[in-house]
């Protein structure tokens, strides 16, 4: 009786436990495409679907061919009169910051406020089409804390890689130098010296930075600096480089001037953002180096646009700089370099993210280019090719839809019918 009382135990327990694995199995959908771009080659895919298990591709290929496959009560989603592309990525962003941060008024937000308004934020770009952001730039830590809570589910968002503070030399670009010498106040980021550099990249990293980030020049959205003067040394950008590159971490550069850009790229930098005084002997080096050009362009039309948060001294430097980076970065996208997709939303609202497109193409950038920048470029400048960027089989089942062709007319992308991530539906119209 006894053997028999643990046989029965067992048969349930063995029950149980092939019960929960049935009912944790993935669920499948299926959407139904108009058309897919492939953004590798520029080429249109008619009547396809796209199986998805879970949070991932299963399959992609003819509507005929995939029907027969996919398991019944397969979810079906009907994009079938959309375009079909993958998730955008922005590799650029500040999810806790917004237009009301930007100068001294950002003085008057608590890190848990800026947490919070970074959880809006992140939300209203997920919904944008953004599936994926790096953001390079928070200060407290927020960023990381806000990517935690949105990969345990507790708010609403794209992945995320992050950087925490951003590195700067005191009284440079991501310094606070707007207060008076008698508050001896300091950002988080900042850090002189090969050792105090080397130091901060380290604490970045303990504290969970998916990515370095560094100010080599000055900023325009920054009081007292310059944005041609090189910041940092070329030992202390080496060490900064070679610091986070041992520990596995990828590095940003904020870099304007031709000096910070072309000391960034000798240190051996990922990606430089920005870009404005970019000269043919920086191009050579990046290109030679494989070194990203991640440009913010569209950031620039609403600067000029509306700049009531700016104090004079901004105001001075944007109306120098902008006219400059129009002409370099234009030049700069006719010499096939490598260019990844980067808005810096933050200085203006977020969501706006896809107005980058239109501006990078009216600046010389084919309509493809610009889409390959934002999928298959930004996933392969953040390390994620084999997650992000193509909709491929193994990849997530990061998806967004539009109405109309974005090769002819790139601006549709700034209207996103439809939004999924990771097989999740964010938004269908």
């Amino acid at each position: 009786m006894r053997t028999f009382g643990i046989s029965v135990v067992v048969s349930l327990l063995m029950g149980a436990i092939c019960h929960a694995q049935e009912s944790k199995a993935p669920e499948s959908a299926a959407i139904r495409a108009g058309k897919v771009l492939d953004v590798r080659t520029g080429n249109y895919e008619s009547d396809q679907i796209i199986w998805i298990e879970g949070e991932k591709i299963k399959a992609i290929g003819k509507a005929a061919e995939i029907q027969r496959q996919l398991p019944a009560g397969a979810k079906i989603i009907d994009l079938s009169s959309l375009t079909v592309l993958p998730g955008l990525i922005d590799a650029h962003t500040h999810l806790t910051a917004s237009p009301e941060t930007v100068g001294p008024a950002g003085l008057r937000l608590s890190y848990p406020r800026i947490a919070l308004l970074g959880a809006r934020n992140a939300r209203v770009t997920l919904e944008a089409g953004f599936t994926t952001v790096r953001n390079v730039g928070a200060h407290g830590y927020v960023d990381i804390a806000l990517r935690d809570a949105i990969s345990a589910g507790d708010v609403a968002g794209p992945r995320m890689l992050t950087s925490g503070p951003g590195l700067s030399i005191t009284g440079g670009h991501g310094d606070e130098n707007y207060l008076a010498p008698q508050f001896a106040a300091s950002n988080d980021g900042v850090a002189n010296g090969v050792e105090g550099v080397t130091a901060k990249v380290r604490q970045n990293i303990k504290y969970g930075a998916d990515v370095i980030k560094f100010a080599a020049t000055g900023g325009v959205l920054s009081e007292g600096d310059d944005p041609e003067v090189a910041e940092y040394s070329l030992e202390e950008m080496k060490a900064i480089v070679e610091t986070a590159h041992a520990l596995g971490r990828k590095v940003a550069t904020h870099a304007h001037g031709a000096k910070g850009i072309k000391y960034a790229v000798l240190a051996g930098v990922d990606s430089v953002e920005h870009g404005s005084y970019i000269t043919d002997e920086e191009i050579r080096l990046m290109k030679e180096r494989g070194t990203y050009l991640v440009p913010t362009v569209y950031l620039e039309d609403r600067l000029m646009e509306k700049h009531d948060k700016l104090t004079p001294n901004m105001i001075e430097k944007m109306n120098k700089v902008i006219p400059e980076a129009r002409q370099h970065l234009s030049h700069a996208f006719r010499s096939e370099l490598k260019v990844a997709f980067g808005t810096d939303a933050g200085v203006y609202p977020h969501g706006e993210n896809a107005h980058e497109f239109a501006t990078m193409v009216r600046m010389g950038l084919p309509p493809l280019k610009a889409i390959q920048a934002a999928t298959v470029n930004a996933a392969d400048l953040i390390g994620w090719s084999d997650r992000v960027g193509t909709l491929e089989a193994g990849r997530f089942a990061d998806i967004v839809a539009v109405e109309g062709d974005p090769l002819a007319n790139v601006s549709v992308l700034e209207n996103v019918r439809f939004v999924m991530k990771g097989g999740q539906v964010i938004k269908n119209q």
